[in-house]
């Protein structure tokens, strides 16, 4: 049998575990994130097979590479079979320039995709074992409905999401607070970082050890290694469109878990040219490339893409330790990176929400092209590229849209005078019950209600 691929964490204070250990762990106990010892690569013939397969063989065959001797085959397709029955378009919207819709899952995010196949993989895990466990996660928008659902009702997992109370939207609060049973949702008064924090600090007190903690946060591999594979698919969908057989991809950026995915696609050997990583006015990472110096924002800025109000990416640490760097939980690099190859790989920019808003009426404009908040902030970053390097203006590009623009209804309607058409997904929700609590921004708070709750 293989060996397993072992992980590290990326303050290198912490034992190595295998894929598993580290999808239940959550955490580091380090503090740090783990990180794959080595990138397995695809073949070339691997790459060219995906253009007949199903997205679900796809994510079978890099799946497999990560999970090899953890998981049997037989169960490992059973999974993404059942966590990926939805389409994934990709909608042109003028030469070889498309948006891929990432927003027509369960709950009309691109976190579905991480959430899902993290969810089933958890439940057989815990319960090959025999264990129980309790799942924090905080979110600045889509993840923690992501999250809610895809756990709802599984027998051995618990979920607990903290959420900023002024920075989701009605629609992205109510897909978490009506579900009820096994999902206990949290309103914080505070920012997501002070959300992510509570949640941080949860998972280092031992304390709390007695609760079986785990994190679905895009701190855990568990939500990195399926946003690996859209990349590969929509790769795989149009490479014919690409005159030099390579692709340009537009991630918009918050915690950077979704731009982490596809960098290590890229490392796995998806001919990916160039990665354009748009922020809003959270616009950390972007200066990082200009000036080598890592300021993180504190608090966050709250923009339209709210998603993306995250002052400090948590991914950051994954993404310098790829580069050769090391950077610890606070932010505070102790090594450099590679910045001459980030800066040859990866092209940043930051859009502010007068940018957002314009990009909105004009992709609608130009191109038909519907686009709400996050996506926009995408396409952006693409149009900027493109304009700053006219010789990539042939090359083929895919802008990732995150999330339905039917979850910003206020948004649409103010910009383009139309309510956006509700997918299937969110068809009666608005009048559902919900069922939230409220916490004050304090550990000392969060430690008392997790200790009298579970």
């Amino acid at each position: 049998m293989e060996k397993p691929i072992l992980l590290y964490s990326t303050n290198l204070k912490a034992e190595p575990v295998t894929f598993s250990e580290a999808l239940l762990k959550g955490l580091a106990p380090d503090k740090g994130l783990f990180m794959p010892e080595f990138i397995p690569t695809l073949s070339a013939e691997e790459i060219e097979s995906f253009s007949s397969m199903e997205y679900y063989e796809i994510a079978f065959t890099i799946g497999k590479k990560f999970l090899k001797s953890e998981i049997s085959d037989a169960d490992l397709l059973a999974i993404v079979k059942d966590a990926y029955d939805y389409a994934i378009p990709l909608e042109k919207a003028y030469d070889n320039k498309y948006v891929m819709r990432l927003d027509q899952g369960p709950t009309a995010s691109f976190k579905d995709f991480a959430a899902r196949m993290m969810a089933r993989l958890m439940n057989y895990y815990l319960a090959r074992d025999g264990r129980k466990m309790l799942i924090l996660t905080a979110t600045s928008g889509d993840t923690g409905s992501a999250v809610a659902n895809a756990f709802y009702g599984l027998n051995n997992i618990k979920v607990v999401v903290l959420f900023p109370t002024t920075e989701v939207t009605p629609r992205q609060r109510k897909q978490m607070t009506t579900l009820g049973k096994n999902v206990t949702v949290l309103s914080l008064d505070g920012k997501f970082d002070d959300c992510q924090a509570l949640v941080k600090e949860a998972f280092s007190d031992s304390d709390l050890d007695y609760l079986g903690l785990s994190s679905a946060n895009s701190i855990n591999i568990g939500r990195l290694v399926p946003q690996i594979m859209y990349y590969a698919y929509s790769y795989s969908r149009l490479k014919n469109e690409a005159p030099d057989k390579k692709i340009v991809f537009s991630v918009p950026s918050g915690n950077f878990g979704d731009m982490m995915g596809g960098v290590l696609a890229m490392k796995m050997g998806i001919p990916i040219k160039k990665f354009v990583i748009a922020t809003n006015k959270n616009d950390v990472f972007p200066n990082f490339m200009k000036t080598g110096e890592y300021h993180k924002i504190e608090p966050s800025h709250n923009c339209i893409s709210s998603a993306m109000n995250v002052g400090h990416p948590s991914n950051m640490s994954r993404l310098v330790a790829l580069y050769g760097g090391i950077m610890d939980e606070k932010g505070n690099v102790i090594k450099m990176p590679d910045m001459e190859l980030m800066n040859k790989e990866i092209f940043s920019v930051s859009v502010s929400d007068s940018e957002t808003e314009q990009t909105i009426k004009q992709a609608w404009e130009e191109h038909k092209l519907l686009l709400e908040p996050h996506g926009a902030v995408g396409w952006k970053g693409l149009i900027s590229f493109l304009n700053e390097n006219p010789s990539e203006k042939n090359s083929l590009c895919v802008s990732l849209e995150t999330a339905h623009p039917a979850k910003f209804p206020e948004k649409i309607i103010d910009l383009l005078n139309f309510d956006p058409k509700l997918p299937p997904s969110l068809e009666g929700l608005d009048n559902k019950p919900e069922f939230v609590e409220t916490l004050e921004n304090n550990y000392v708070s969060f430690k008392k209600f997790l200790m009298e709750r579970f």
